[in-house]
């Protein structure tokens, strides 16, 4: 089962989760992709994920987490000692995301998104201060990233698995490019 993690105030209609989720029609493993919409708040957003993948042993599941997604997929690939493929992931989102407190919209849609105050320290909660088993990691990162530097990415998963992406941006414009080995670090491969 592949869980799939948005980023901040996005959607399930990402263009990454979209592709993701094409890509595991095509190779007929539909039924065992899960990307839900994540609530603002960062406790019922884990909330939401641990129940969704609640059962599935840590060998059977893997996480894909962008953006404030790969924060998630980080607290909880440590809680269930599973895979995690990060795409330009949040290391420390308290700081990143202070000002966004208030009230905007989706990015998908023009639906309202309140991101509270006491979301802060929701996320303080979550954090991981080192991971405890890179091989467990894969880090596709962009050097172009114009949201979140690349370098902090790069120095949070040390010894992970690594893909820098030379230029690009914080959406990772080219994504279809690197679906297959995301995947691939996940368990599924075109050959299944």
């Amino acid at each position: 089962m592949i869980l799939y993690l948005h980023g901040f105030r996005s959607s399930p209609r990402s263009m990454k989760a979209r592709l993701v989720g094409e890509r595991m029609q095509a190779l007929g493993l539909g039924a065992d992709y899960l990307c839900p919409q994540l609530p603002a708040s960062p406790k019922a957003a884990m909330a939401l994920a641990l129940e969704l993948v609640d059962g599935v042993p840590a060998d059977e599941l893997a996480l894909i987490g962008s953006s404030l997604g790969g924060y998630y997929a980080t607290w909880l690939a440590e809680r269930l000692g599973c895979r995690a493929a990060v795409l330009n992931p949040a290391v420390v989102p308290m700081l990143d995301l202070e000002p966004y407190v208030g009230v905007g919209t989706q990015y998908h849609s023009d639906e309202p998104f309140e991101f509270k105050r006491e979301y802060i320290a929701e996320l303080q909660a979550l954090a991981v201060p080192r991971i405890t088993r890179p091989e467990r990691y894969f880090l596709l990162a962009a050097t172009g990233d114009e949201v979140l530097d690349y370098r902090d990415m790069v120095a949070h998963y040390a010894g992970a698995a690594q893909h820098v992406i030379a230029g690009s941006d914080h959406a990772i414009s080219g994504f279809a490019d690197y679906v297959a080995p995301v995947l691939a670090f996940c368990g599924v491969g075109a050959g299944r």
